[in-house]
Order: structure tokens, then sequence, then C-alpha cells
């Protein structure tokens, strides 16, 4: 069953879709942990850190860079990236404002109901155990075996 857009609500502005495409990539998430110590680190430290080729790691770069996540300064000929704390705290907070939001004259809830989370609504999310002729459960994440 396909959820309807709640009327009176805005989709994000093109400053946090751009964030949230950054993010969207498991490549990139992991680029951004070699930032975690709140060093600086040039394209061929990111590169030679990840595995990546130098030019794909600029790219990714690029892209977390203009997502709001990093921040750079060019150091001669080279670029040297850091992470944007301040443009990441800003950006949460839009999300955030964006996914809470609610249209006019409806309070949000407070708490959810009883059975009404995300798997509650989707049950496939909740598939019980397949069952061994032993009785021993078979794991979810592979055919059963003949």
């Amino acid at each position: 069953m396909e959820r309807e857009i709640r009327q009176g609500t805005e989709v994000p502005g093109d400053e946090l879709q751009v964030f949230l495409k950054a993010l969207a990539s498991g490549t990139r998430q992991r680029l951004l942990q070699h930032f975690s110590d709140g060093g600086e680190l040039t394209v061929g430290e990111v590169a030679e850190r990840s595995g990546l080729g130098p030019s794909t790691a600029s790219e990714h770069l690029a892209v977390l860079r203009r997502g709001g996540l990093l921040r750079s300064s060019r150091d001669g000929k080279a670029v040297r990236y850091r992470t944007d704390t301040a443009g990441i705290t800003e950006l949460l907070s839009q999300l955030q404002a964006y996914l809470l939001q609610h249209p006019e004259g409806q309070r949000p809830q407070e708490q959810r109901p009883e059975g009404q989370g995300p798997r509650d609504r989707h049950p496939q999310a909740q598939r019980p155990q397949e069952q061994h002729p032993e009785g021993q459960e078979e794991p979810r994440d592979r055919p059963p075996e003949r």
C-alpha cells in the first residue's frame, strides 16, 4: 500500500537533497570515517587509506563537499579536506525539521501507539523463521537445504 503525501508537507530543499545524495553511497560513508579524528587529508591520502584510485576518491570527496559534509582548502597544489561540522549540524537540523513536520492544525504524536511501527505496517519485514523437520530454525538468508 502506498502512503499518501501529507497535505501541507514540503519536499526537502536542494541543499538537503544534495546532502542526502552524498550520504546515500556506502563508499562515501566509509570515506567519511577517515575524517572522524578531525584531521585534514589530501585526495592522495584518502585514496591510499581507502584503496580507491585517486580520481575516484577525488570524485567522492567532491560529492561530500557539495553535500556539506566536508570543507576543502588549497595548500599549494594539494587540496586538503576536513569535516564540516557546522554544515553537518545545520543540515541534520533541516532534515529533522523536514522529517518531523506535520500538517497545519495537527499535533505531532508524542508516542506511537502499539502496533504502529514501520515493521507493523510491512508484515514481510517480520517473516517468521522457517522450521526444519527436526524442529530447528532455518536461517532466512539462504534457501532450505534439500
